[in-house]
């Protein structure tokens, strides 16, 4: 596949990359999107039902069994090779990656990626929801969907339950983990955007940093996205096909 000439001018330049990433790069791995994830039990559900504060007081069994079945899916998908690329391309002599996800899953970590920001939270971290005490213990992941499930108690404190380390909707995301983000950004001479749609804020307003920073933006993604006017160059192209490309192209 050839790289187009803009973009591959600039990766080999490139000695300090970020990537940022969005639901599509997950996607490619057969990960359902939020919305796609609410299916069978939980079909007719809005978001406020499953994925806000006060959904998860008004019914924590509820929201549990939803987020396990989740956790469940991302547990048995496997890195594509977009994600292996992105790892690859950081081991390369004189690179420093970083990588920046609104994802929720494991996947850049098992890909090989070691410098991931999750600035919306993961799935596979969870503590209390009195103390915020991380939970250390082995879940047990429901092997097909169940309606309720009941979460762990907290060891800690012995008042809360054990929720997802998730950023849901109304909750402020985690400072230290999206100041990292953003000095990521600032810190890199090129940031390539991924499979992000660009309308989830404040991670859509990562790009317009770099771009102030005169920090060139590169978007890979076979849909475009509502970053347009923020980026230097394009390639609608699946980051699984794309960044291998990309990669390989480097010593050409």
């Amino acid at each position: 596949m050839d790289v187009p000439a803009d973009i591959l001018e600039l990766a080999r330049g490139a000695r300090r990359v970020t990537v940022l990433t969005g639901a599509g790069a997950s996607a490619e791995s057969g990960i359902p999107t939020f919305r796609d994830a609410q299916t069978g039990l939980w079909t007719n559900l809005r978001p406020e039902d499953l994925a806000t504060p006060e959904a998860w007081y008004r019914d924590p069994p509820r929201v549990w069994a939803w987020y396990a079945w989740r956790t469940r899916i991302a547990a048995t998908c496997v890195p594509h090779a977009g994600h292996r690329a992105i790892a690859e391309w950081g081991r390369r002599d004189g690179v420093t990656m970083k990588v920046v996800t609104q994802n929720v899953d494991d996947l850049h970590e098992r890909g090989g990626s070691e410098d991931v920001a999750h600035v919306h939270g993961s799935l596979f971290r969870h503590k209390c929801d009195v103390c915020n005490a991380q939970y250390r213990g082995v879940l047990d992941l429901p092997v097909e969907q169940v309606e309720r499930l009941e979460p762990p108690d907290c060891e800690q404190c012995g008042m809360g339950r054990i929720r997802p380390d998730i950023v849901w909707f109304g909750e402020a995301l985690d400072e230290r983990v999206f100041g990292a983000a953003i000095e990521a950004v600032e810190g890199a001479d090129l940031l390539v955007v991924v499979g992000t749609s660009g309308i989830v804020y404040p991670a859509a307003g990562l790009p317009g940093v770099a771009r102030a920073q005169g920090i060139p933006v590169i978007e890979i993604n076979p849909h475009g996205s509502d970053l347009f006017d923020q980026l230097d160059h394009a390639w609608e192209v699946a980051a699984g096909k794309g960044l291998p490309a990309i990669v390989a192209a480097l010593d050409d």
